[in-house]
């Protein structure tokens, strides 16, 4: 017998909450036992599959200007950003940004503070590969070309952007968008089907991008990408776009750096502290450890 506040076990309704915030601590466990190699291999994926996302968003941001309003072209581009989050969680990857929710099985004691530096260590390497090497063939493909350049532009634009933002600005919009990243995979946990996954992600990240939150992950393909055009775009290009590389001086590799900082720590903090942290308070803390 069950009702809408207590399933029956093994039934096809959506976790509980409290469901999920077990499931959610039993998952930061399994993830600090995963061997080094495994762990890596999983990361290199994520890092690919938030790239491919991010592809997929500049391109479709490419001619909006002054045909959509801004708005809905960011709205569009959130909802095919969500193309990376829906192959981490679907097809299986480690994320850096979704494994913040670690936080909850370090809380409860059921692993150790350097357990868990380790996992986020590996699969923030992972994940750089895996964003930088998608660049890379992005770069090589020529794919940035499309539209007689305006996905140039779009991606130059993006990175000048990020490049130059200050580092408090950088680090209260990376807080808020991981807010808006581990509620989705919050969600995913407590899903009970493929269907239900990919319509937890779909609302939650689309809102990170339309407000330009930042990524760290997403980051590690986008400015790259930029900086890759910037250094050995053909000089058709910039005849095409009427610009040089010197108007995009800012956009450097140490800009790189200096926008991952705040971003990455911003991160820990909107996943780890303010959704994790607090259903942790939540459901967990009274719990006999």
């Amino acid at each position: 017998m069950s009702d809408a506040n207590h399933p029956a076990p093994g039934g096809i309704d959506a976790l509980l909450p409290s469901e999920i915030a077990e499931k959610a601590e039993a998952v930061g466990v399994q993830k600090t036992r995963l061997d080094a190699a495994s762990l890596l291999g999983l990361a290199v994926l994520a890092g690919a599959f938030i790239a491919l996302g991010a592809m997929f968003a500049t391109t479709v941001l490419a001619g909006t200007a002054g045909t959509l309003p801004w708005g809905v072209a960011r709205l569009l581009a959130g909802l095919v950003f969500c193309l990376g989050l829906i192959l981490v969680v679907v097809g299986g990857a480690e994320l850096f940004t979704g494994n913040a929710l670690m936080v909850m099985a370090l809380a409860s004691r059921k692993v150790r503070l350097g357990e868990v530096l380790r996992a986020w260590a590996i699969v923030y390497l992972g994940n750089f590969v895996g964003a930088l090497g998608t660049a890379g063939l992005v770069f090589l493909s020529g794919q940035y070309l499309a539209g007689k350049g305006v996905v140039a532009v779009v991606a130059l634009d993006l990175a000048l952007g990020k490049a130059v933002e200050p580092f408090d600005h950088a680090l209260f919009l990376a807080i808020l968008c991981n807010v808006l990243v581990c509620l989705a995979v919050w969600l995913t946990l407590g899903a009970r089907t493929t269907a239900d996954k990919v319509l937890a992600v779909i609302f939650p990240v689309s809102a990170f991008v339309v407000a330009g939150f930042e990524h760290s992950v997403a980051n590690m393909y986008l400015l790259p990408l930029g900086l890759f055009i910037k250094a050995w775009a053909p000089a058709e290009l910039w005849l095409q776009l009427g610009a040089t590389p010197a108007d995009f001086a800012a956009l450097t590799w140490s800009a790189f750096v200096a926008n991952l900082v705040p971003v990455t720590i911003g991160n820990i903090i909107g996943g780890g502290g303010l959704v994790g942290g607090v259903y942790w308070f939540i459901y967990l803390r009274q719990r006999p450890r």
